[in-house]
């Protein structure tokens, strides 16, 4: 079995608080949460000092710590958010691996000799990441990945001291692997019903784990007790996997002096976007969705993602950003503050062999493309939209007009239950003005639905919007729509019913306080 190799860990804790907190321009030192599914996903120091823990209900966090700041956690935030970092501690150390954001691992040999020793490396490590704004990183040194992980979180001040950037150090020694994590708990290597049936065995450590025979631990626990049992040891076989730079493809513009004007910016950053087309094209890749980043002489941001149904061309990037800019002006108006810095960077990207053009091209589809696209520059990102389906109780409440080349909104897709919906095959023609309806019963009185769900008779005829009475050949219903019935003020409760007229054509009807009204049309 080949020795673990020296494996050196920077650590930045609280890392998904602080890349929020950066977003979100809040202090990381006060108490902050991130939320996933009502939870606390990651709190800050602060907030765990006031008893807040990870797996709480959000609630009882916000009993425990009054002024705690909520904010919902963002996996890929915290992704784009250290990218940044890492490609910093790239430029002195290559051959990084990300085990997960805040998070990197790397090979001690080669830093070591080039810094003059392992806590030399690890020193120069916590300088460059405060220099990147991660104040408070850790630093840890031992046999394999995960004894080096573990010796940067305990890191401190007496594992080392804290150093002059703010950092900590904690180097285990070569072969003292085993006798350092001997002490922590077995809840680090094995999954929570492992772990609890350990400690009904009595055994609470990973040095207690790590005495167990090896064979009986294999047969007892498998594959996967096998490496649990290897990192309690500290014989991980685990290797530092250097992950391969990705290219470099987002533009950046700096302006000096500011720019004021739409149109002037605009053109300003033409020839940037046209080679930020250029450096995807030369590796064959398209992109299709793009983020634009604004920076003002007042210190304000924006930042908006932007998706395109083909793929972008330079002249879509730079509509981007004047829409970005413009939003409800023109191209010629001045800014409310002048622009000191754009940045474009690709978030979806897709190789060119998946959007080349059939032999005979694309026909009429790419002329309706390139028309709409042409449209859309003139009027402005919300000149020309698409329809789409949403989620809602109403018909009308579910068409949902986007914008052409962006998707519609991940909630109004339907995903929730939404009790009284329609069922699949959704009426054609849905009326979003409301056509007042006569429905009679064979006396001519008006139908009607009692409290209880109940029409009043039969109907026999209806009339929509004063037109001509047809005779009912079938109808179906009524079935109740009770929406916000927690708020009094704003509580509606209504009533769907289908009829057949005397042509075959089927209609959805709505009976609310008001009277009859017609919904949709089956066609």
């Amino acid at each position: 079995m080949s020795a673990a190799v020296r494996t050196i860990v920077l650590w930045c804790p609280d890392w998904p608080v602080l890349a929020a907190c950066r977003e979100a321009g809040l202090d990381p030192a006060g108490p902050v949460a991130l939320t996933e599914a009502g939870q606390v996903h990651s709190c800050s120091a602060a907030a765990r000092r006031d008893g807040v823990t990870r797996g709480l209900r959000l609630r009882e966090a916000q009993y425990r710590s009054p002024a705690l700041a909520v904010l919902p956690y963002d996996a890929a935030l915290d992704h784009r958010a250290f990218e940044p970092v890492v490609r910093g501690i790239e430029a002195i150390v290559p051959g990084l691996q990300v085990l997960r954001p805040g998070t990197l691992a790397m090979r001690a040999r080669g830093p070591a000799r080039y810094y003059g020793g392992e806590e030399a490396a690890a020193r120069a490590l916590l300088a460059a990441a405060a220099e990147l704004g991660v104040a408070g990183a850790r630093v840890g040194v031992g046999d394999g990945p995960f004894a080096a992980e573990q010796a940067a979180r305990v890191a401190g001040p007496a594992g080392g001291g804290p150093d002059a950037a703010g950092g900590s150090v904690h180097v285990v020694a070569p072969g003292g692997s085993a006798a350092f994590l001997a002490p922590l708990p077995v809840s680090l290597v094995a999954d929570a019903r492992t772990t609890t049936l350990l400690h009904r065995l009595g055994v609470r450590t990973l040095g207690e784990f790590a005495a167990l025979p090896e064979e009986d631990v294999r047969r007892r626990f498998g594959a996967v007790g096998a490496f649990a049992h290897d990192r309690a040891a500290g014989r991980e076989q685990a290797r530092v996997a250097p992950r391969t730079p990705p290219p470099d493809f987002e533009v950046e513009q700096h302006f000096e002096p500011p720019l004021e004007r739409i149109d002037q910016l605009a053109f300003a950053f033409r020839v940037r976007a046209e080679e930020f087309i250029e450096r995807m094209r030369a590796r064959r890749l398209v992109c299709t969705g793009i983020r634009v980043e604004l920076d003002d002489d007042r210190g304000g941001h924006s930042s908006r993602s932007w998706l395109h149904p083909h793929w972008f061309t330079p002249a879509d990037v730079v509509d981007r950003v004047r829409w970005q800019l413009q939003g409800t002006g023109t191209a010629d108006t001045g800014l409310e503050a002048a622009i000191v810095r754009v940045r474009v960077v690709p978030e979806r990207v897709d190789s060119t062999g998946n959007h080349e053009e059939g032999l005979w091209g694309g026909g009429p589809d790419e002329r309706v493309h390139h028309g709409l696209t042409r449209v859309q520059s003139m009027l402005g990102h919300e000149g020309v939209v698409t329809a789409a389906i949403g989620g809602g109780r109403m018909l009308a409440d579910r068409q949902v007009l986007v914008p052409w080349g962006d998707r519609a909104p991940e909630r109004t897709v339907g995903e929730a239950p939404w009790p009284g919906s329609l069922p699949a095959l959704a009426p054609a023609s849905v009326f979003r003005d409301r056509q007042a309806v006569v429905l009679v019963d064979d006396g001519g009185a008006a139908v009607s639905v009692d409290a209880r769900g109940a029409i009043s008779a039969a109907p026999e005829s209806f009339a929509v919007a004063g037109g001509q009475a047809a005779s009912v050949r079938a109808w179906a219903g009524p079935w109740p729509v009770v929406e916000r019935w927690w708020d009094a003020e704003r509580a509606r409760r209504v009533h769907r019913f289908q009829v057949v007229d005397h042509d075959g054509c089927a209609w959805l009807l709505v009976r609310d306080d008001e009277g009859w009204w017609a919904e949709a049309r089956y066609d």
